[in-house]
């Protein structure tokens, strides 16, 4: 009987690819746990013994490497508002750097190109789970988010599918000291009456420069 099937390994894979293909179509916040179960044909209490939570769902779907779901929060309370960036930035080539760790996302990045399954699955990571976390936590303003992944995108893309020199070859530091003014200005940017924090650059919350790469420094 549907809805009923007994728990295996089988089942699971089943229920992720339900996950996936509903992620991708409705976005995480569209998605709940018995439709994901109706989906792949199975009883909800069966998706919450594999997996927990429709938070753990979805990363197990998105083969995260990191959970998106606590590393801002807990980046936030590692250190001061103003250096967030740079810590953030560091955690995000350390990971990419990584072969291992690396792989589902450049998975998740190629599948975004090639088919509206992967570009579903991102644009629901951006626009439903890291954007509204930046909101929450910081107050940043949606449009600089948005801007400020745009960025990002294009700058690992770059490194890691292109291998676009001088980012190709830059090291950790080097990109680290790059995409770090990107996240710091989501970070200065505010939704709230004060407006920008001071250094946070010209209206919109973008960096007024990016530091060279591979060059001289100044």
């Amino acid at each position: 009987m549907a809805g009923r099937r007994p728990g295996n390994s089988g089942t699971r894979d089943e229920i992720l690819a339900a996950a996936t293909k509903l992620f991708s179509d409705r976005g995480y916040e569209g998605t709940t746990i018995r439709a994901i179960a109706a989906a792949a044909g199975v009883n909800p209490a069966l998706v919450h013994h594999f997996f927990g939570s429709k938070e753990q769902v979805f990363i197990a779907s998105v083969n995260f490497p990191v959970n998106p779901f606590e590393v801002l929060p807990e980046m936030f309370a590692a250190g001061p508002r103003e250096e967030f960036g740079q810590r953030l930035a560091g955690l995000i080539i350390e990971v990419w750097d990584d072969e291992e760790r690396r792989a589902p996302l450049l998975a998740l990045l190629r599948g975004s190109m090639t088919g509206e399954l992967g570009a579903g699955m991102l644009r629901s990571i951006l626009e439903q789970v890291l954007m509204p976390r930046l909101e929450q936590t910081f107050g940043a303003s949606r449009p600089v988010a948005a801007r400020a992944f745009a960025q990002m995108v294009g700058i690992m893309m770059a490194r890691y599918v292109i291998r676009l020199e001088p980012l190709a070859s830059a090291s950790r530091a080097e990109m680290s000291t790059l995409i770090a003014p990107i996240i710091q200005g989501v970070v200065d940017s505010t939704t709230g009456p004060a407006g920008p924090q001071p250094g946070a650059g010209p209206p919109g919350g973008m960096p007024n420069a990016v530091p060279p790469i591979g060059g001289p420094e100044g």
